[in-house]
C-alpha cells in the first residue's frame, strides 16, 4: 500500500482514538477510579511503555540547559493539562469535552503571539474571538447538571484550562522537537510527570480496588493508557513523516466530530441548541486561525 495513504490512515486512526476516549475515559470515573489516580495510572503507564520503545531508538544525553525547558514542557503537558482534563471530564459531558478540548489551536497561536510574537490579523483575531465565545458559551448557557455530570460549568472551566495548559506545552516543546528524538523527548517528560504527579494523584491510585474491577474497567484504562497515550503519538509520528505538518493539523476537525458522534451512539451524552451553536462558533475559530497561519506560511515561501 501507498506511503501516504497508510500515512493518513494513521493520522485517521489517532483522530478516532482521541474522538472515542472522551466516552471511553469518561465511563469509568468516578465509579472505579478517581480522576487523579486515573492520571497516575495513565502517566505510569505510558513511561514504561515510551522507555522500553527508547531503547529501540538513538542513545541520546539531554543537555543541561534543556532540563528547564524539558521539566516546564512536562508540568503543562503531563500534569497540569491531563489532571484538568480528566477531573474536568468527570465533572462535565463528553460532548463538551470534545468541543473545548478543539480550542487548542487557538491557544497556541494567542501564546506564538505573545511568547515569540507571531503576526496577528484582523481575520485570526476573530477566530481567536469565536472560538472563545463557542468555549464561553458552553461554560454558561450550557447544561448545568445530568446524570453522570454532576458540575459541568466547573468541568467545562478544567476542561478550558487543559486546552490552554496543552497549546503553553506545544509552543515550549517545539524546540526539543528539533533537537532531539521524539521517543527520547517522551521518555523523559513521562517520567518527570510520574513524580510531579505523585502528590496529588497516589490517593486516588491507592484508594482503586484493582482485585475486584470488572473487565469493562480493566479494557477502558488500558485504553487510554495503551491507546490515547502510546498508540496516538506513534501513529501521528508516522504519519508526519509522510505527510505535511498542515495536513495532520487538518484532522483537528475530524476529532470532535467523532467524540460527538461516538457519545450519541452510545447514548453517554445528547445534542442541544447550545451546544451545536458551541461546536459551530469553535470549528469556525479553529478554521479562521489555523487556516490564515498556513496562507500567510505558503505567501511568505513564495
Amino acid at each position: 500500500m501507498d506511503k501516504r495513504i497508510l500515512a493518513l490512515l494513521a493520522a485517521f486512526g489517532a483522530s478516532v482514538i482521541y474522538g472515542i476516549n472522551h466516552t471511553v475515559a469518561k465511563d469509568v470515573m468516578p465509579r472505579y477510579i478517581e480522576p487523579f489516580g486515573f492520571i497516575f495510572l495513565r502517566v505510569t503507564g505510558a513511561a514504561a511503555l515510551f522507555w522500553l520503545i527508547s531503547f529501540f531508538g538513538p542513545k541520546e544525553k539531554i543537555d543541561r540547559k534543556d532540563w528547564p525547558r524539558l521539566i516546564a514542557s512536562a508540568v503543562f503537558g503531563m500534569v497540569i493539562n491531563m489532571l484538568m482534563f480528566f477531573k474536568g471530564l468527570s465533572l462535565s459531558t463528553p460532548v463538551n469535552s470534545a468541543v473545548i478540548s478543539t480550542i487548542t489551536p487557538i491557544f497556541v497561536f494567542v501564546l506564538s503571539a505573545v511568547i515569540i510574537k507571531e503576526r496577528i490579523t484582523p481575520i485570526r483575531a476573530f477566530g481567536v474571538l469565536l472560538g472563545l465565545a463557542g468555549a464561553l458559551g458552553l461554560i454558561l448557557f450550557g447544561e448545568q447538571m445530568q446524570k453522570g455530570a454532576p458540575n459541568i460549568a466547573l468541568g467545562n472551566m478544567m476542561l478550558l484550562t487543559n486546552a490552554i495548559s496543552y497549546g503553553t506545552y506545544l509552543i515550549l516543546v517545539k524546540p526539543l522537537t528539533a533537537k532531539y528524538h521524539a521517543f527520547t523527548i517522551m521518555k523523559w517528560l513521562f517520567l518527570i510527570a510520574i513524580f510531579v504527579n505523585f502528590p496529588f494523584t497516589i490517593s486516588e491510585f491507592r484508594a482503586v480496588e484493582w482485585s475486584s474491577l470488572p473487565f469493562d474497567a480493566i479494557w477502558r484504562m488500558a485504553f487510554v493508557v495503551l491507546g490515547t497515550t502510546f498508540s496516538t503519538y506513534l501513529l501521528n509520528i508516522y504519519a508526519l513523516k509522510q505527510l505535511k505538518a498542515s495536513t495532520i493539523g487538518a484532522f483537528v476537525y475530524l476529532q470532535p466530530l467523532i467524540g460527538i458522534f461516538f457519545a450519541v451512539l452510545v447514548g453517554a451524552d445528547t445534542i442541544s441548541f447550545v451546544r451545536i451553536i458551541a461546536a459551530i462558533l469553535v470549528f469556525i475559530g479553529v478554521y479562521l486561525v489555523t487556516k490564515t497561519k498556513r496562507e500567510t506560511t505558503i505567501k511568505e515561501a513564495s
